[in-house]
């Protein structure tokens, strides 16, 4: 069948269009059928999310001068220590935070911060220094260096999208926010009734195509049976996000083969009207998380698995005239798992006194976190992966 024909008398076409969601790196169909190794979730909250007013400094009288409105009162604060505390919405993690297996981790930004959403994400997504533009994610190169033979959901983040974080030179991770909407998308009548020995890498686009097209369809179907293996007890709340974790913890319970998870929860661009709409925010991503960790914890798998959660920048330490927060640099990252090495707080609060032109000062760079997570709990190659050495954090 010529190439121009078989486009246009299928409905591969449509399919096809649809496949880059689901980029690829492999070769062959996936074969590995259960998990290996240790889990990694990552937890993105996009838009930049505000760190002093997610683990509040409310023993420094700065914090207030600076936010007489939006300073959350000390008597609202949940304190974890004399100086620090969760924002109220956070209740539900408080719990991760008292039984040891909650770690914060303050002022974690990198050299020459960039204000931007778009290019913050990116020096995020890639690892890269703030003066260089990277085409592959620190995730992707984990793939390419240390995955060789694994499927493509080896790392699997549920949306309908891949971030630059999972994209790889050679390999990238698997896409799918929904396993029954992935398999009825790519469950085309026309592929099926080829003889996939008809079409060989001799055939070009079209081989190609066909190849990419079968190893979605192969990874379709064996994650849709994998979603329909364990039926999760634990109520999650009826949101997107929590929807997203429990579809995370129902995979991992059914021993799916993958390692890496990927997630997003949007919305913290808070420059008006901040006061609430966090709270709801920080709500719903605690009950989320606070479902899925009971979870896990039920079917015994809590131990395995090192849930760590970011946002591409933090907020300036003053608040603005519109009731919210403008774009900042430093913030916390939260690492949350039942084998943490250093549990609490990793290091001191930010340092308000001193900024930069109004911004909090890095004191961790965010690859040091990177580090930690794939050379102790993804036994990889951190070196190999982030092009440079970034040693000195040990959470896990």
């Amino acid at each position: 069948m010529k190439r121009r024909s078989f486009l246009r008398t299928s409905a591969l076409a449509s399919t096809a269009a649809f496949t880059p969601l689901f980029l690829q790196g492999m070769s062959t169909p996936p074969r590995l059928r259960s998990r290996e190794g240790k889990i990694l979730i990552v937890l993105q909250l996009s838009g930049g999310n505000d760190g002093l007013n997610t683990i509040i400094p409310y023993g420094n009288d700065i914090y207030y001068q600076q936010r007489p409105v939006l300073g959350i009162k000390p008597a609202d604060v949940l304190k974890l220590n004399e100086t620090q505390g969760l924002h109220p919405a956070l209740a539900p993690l408080q719990k991760c935070y008292d039984a040891g297996e909650l770690t914060v981790i303050n002022s974690v930004g990198y050299p020459n911060p960039d204000r931007s959403h778009f290019r913050s994400m990116d020096i995020w997504h890639t690892g890269s220094p703030a003066t260089e533009n990277w085409s592959t994610g620190w995730i992707g190169r984990y793939l390419d260096h240390h995955c060789s033979g694994k499927p493509p959901y080896h790392a699997l983040e549920v949306d309908d999208g891949l971030s630059l974080a999972l994209k790889g030179e050679q390999r990238n991770g698997f896409a799918m926010s929904n396993a029954q909407r992935l398999r009825q998308a790519v469950d085309n009548r026309y592929l099926k009734s080829l003889d996939r020995g008809h079409v060989t890498h001799s055939d070009g686009n079209l081989g190609y195509l066909y190849k990419t097209l079968t190893q979605t369809q192969d990874a379709a179907g064996y994650l849709f049976e994998q979603s329909r293996t364990h039926r999760s007890q634990v109520s999650y709340p009826s949101n997107a996000f929590g929807n997203d974790l429990k579809q995370i913890a129902e995979l991992i319970t059914a021993n799916t083969a993958t390692n890496i998870y990927y997630a997003s929860l949007g919305g913290f661009d808070t420059h008006a009207g901040q006061a609430g709409r966090q709270h709801r925010l920080l709500q719903q991503f605690a009950e989320g998380v606070a479902a899925l960790v009971k979870d896990l914890k039920a079917n015994r798998l809590f131990d395995d698995v090192l849930i760590m959660t970011f946002s591409e920048f933090g907020r300036r330490l003053q608040q603005n005239g519109s009731g919210g927060t403008d774009h900042g640099t430093a913030n916390n990252v939260l690492m949350i798992g039942g084998n943490l090495r250093q549990k609490g707080f990793y290091n001191p609060a930010p340092d308000l006194t001193t900024l930069d032109n109004g911004d909090l000062i890095y004191q961790i760079d965010f690859r040091q976190c990177y580090a930690n997570v794939i050379d102790n709990w993804l036994a990889g190659d951190a070196q190999q992966v982030l092009g440079g050495r970034f040693g000195g954090v040990r959470v896990v």
